[in-house]
């Protein structure tokens, strides 16, 4: 793989600046954020006078503890526009969630927001070791979902020539790579792994496309899985971190000269981890579910939003920022199966570790009379396919999850192509338990 490092002068001088610098700054426009909502958000106004805080109270960034989290909750509760700082005219974008697991979350940006957006899009392309000219595959889905849109303007912030691809039509996908030859692609991981797939069955050695940078996001993902994509591909992976309630993409990215976690852009996110239980703010390197206040959003300003993603804060390297971890699961996701909490990315791991199965799986929770069971579906590689090796590959995934995680499970071993593929984000959890 290339040396992707920055050049003298590529990055924005607030990316190494002092952190009194940028804790002076952060301290200004959170005085401006929590102002602007308090002043055009009635539920905001209304959630600050019910906590007996007011703007003026914040007299330093650890006076924020005081303020009120938000949740997706409140932003279905006031669903369509209710929380909305600006009127509804002054946008120029909403974007929401599927809903599918209830009614969907709805955001909106003003002008200024959009281009906040595609500033920090373009900043992390650069700092995953894109240039401006660079032409960038954009296989994230678009319409309300932000990933596509927010890639694709980022990527013309930048500079770059942008192929639109959107999800889907993977065979398509593979033929325009290989036709236009893009140098970075920006796509979840689980849905790499499906064209990773189509560049075989087509017979196209994926270590000789035009790919040099693959940028990942939406989803939680493993270093396992960095490793079988780089390898794979010969290209760079590097994890790209967002989400719609705080702007979309683009909220923290991996440097590809470290690819060391996250650094946040806190010039615009103001990072917390709380513990989940109490809600007390932890110490930089403690474990716990990152909170986001915004800065400068206009549109829809956020504060102390609860993400339900664990992680933990660590000092910056490649960068002043601050870094989170890679996102190791979403306290929402966790599985809590016999007495012990499980995530999904635990048993990509595992998965990753056993030659003949094919990073391709969806884990099944039921329950047989009084005990929960869990059944993990995954795929067999070609080249073992026949029964024997299936039994092995079968018997030492168990033994993995069992050594590892600690719970006893069942593992069904299918086709090639037999686990239902994913051109978003991958469902990776299907409960089948009865519902108390």
């Amino acid at each position: 793989m290339e040396d992707l490092s920055p050049r003298p002068g590529d990055l924005d001088a607030l990316e190494t600046a002092s952190r009194d610098e940028i804790a002076a700054l952060q301290l200004e426009r959170m005085k401006w954020s929590l102002g602007h909502a308090y002043e055009n958000s009635p539920f905001y106004r209304a959630r600050f006078d019910e906590a007996g805080v007011h703007p003026s109270d914040l007299k330093s960034l650890a006076d924020l503890a005081k303020f009120p989290f938000t949740t997706k909750k409140d932003l279905r509760d006031t669903y369509p526009f209710g929380m909305f700082a600006v009127p509804r005219e002054k946008l120029v974008r909403i974007h929401g969630s599927s809903g599918t697991t209830g009614k969907p979350t709805v955001v909106g940006y003003t002008q200024k927001d959009i281009d906040t957006w595609a500033d920090m899009v373009a900043r992390s392309i650069r700092a995953a070791g894109g240039r401006p000219g660079d032409m960038v595959h954009v296989a994230y889905g678009y319409g309300l979902f932000t990933g596509g849109l927010g890639a694709h303007y980022g990527a013309e912030r930048l500079g770059c020539t942008v192929v639109p691809m959107s999800g889907g039509m993977t065979e398509r996908q593979v033929t325009l790579m290989q036709d236009f030859k893009p140098r970075i692609i920006m796509v979840t991981p689980s849905y790499m792994l499906s064209i990773l797939d189509e560049f075989r069955r087509q017979g196209i050695d994926p270590r000789e496309s035009s790919l040099a940078v693959g940028i990942f996001g939406a989803e939680p993902w493993t270093n396992a899985m960095r490793q079988e994509i780089e390898q794979s591909f010969d290209m760079h992976a590097v994890d790209i971190y967002g989400l719609s309630e705080v702007m979309g993409p683009g909220v923290a990215s991996e440097c590809v000269e470290t690819k060391d976690g996250l650094h946040i852009w806190e010039d615009h996110f103001y990072p917390e981890i709380i513990d989940p239980s109490t809600g007390e703010v932890l110490p930089d390197g403690e474990m716990g579910e990152l909170v986001f206040t915004t800065l400068t959003k206009e549109g829809l300003p956020i504060i102390r939003y609860r993400t339900r993603d664990l992680t933990r804060l660590l000092p910056g390297t490649a960068r002043s920022m601050r870094r989170i971890e890679k996102i190791t699961g979403r306290s929402d996701d966790m599985m809590i199966l016999r007495g012990v909490n499980v995530f999904p990315t635990q048993i990509e791991e595992q998965i990753l570790k056993c030659h003949g199965l094919a990073p391709h799986f969806q884990i099944e929770l039921s329950r047989a009379g009084r005990m929960d069971q869990m059944t993990v579906h995954v795929e067999c590689t070609p080249d073992a396919a026949d029964e024997i090796a299936r039994a092995t590959s079968a018997k030492s995934l168990a033994h993995y999850i069992k050594s590892v995680v600690g719970v006893t499970t069942k593992i069904e071993i299918r086709d090639p192509g037999g686990v239902a593929r994913s051109e978003g984000k991958a469902k990776r959890v299907v409960d089948n338990r009865p519902k108390e």
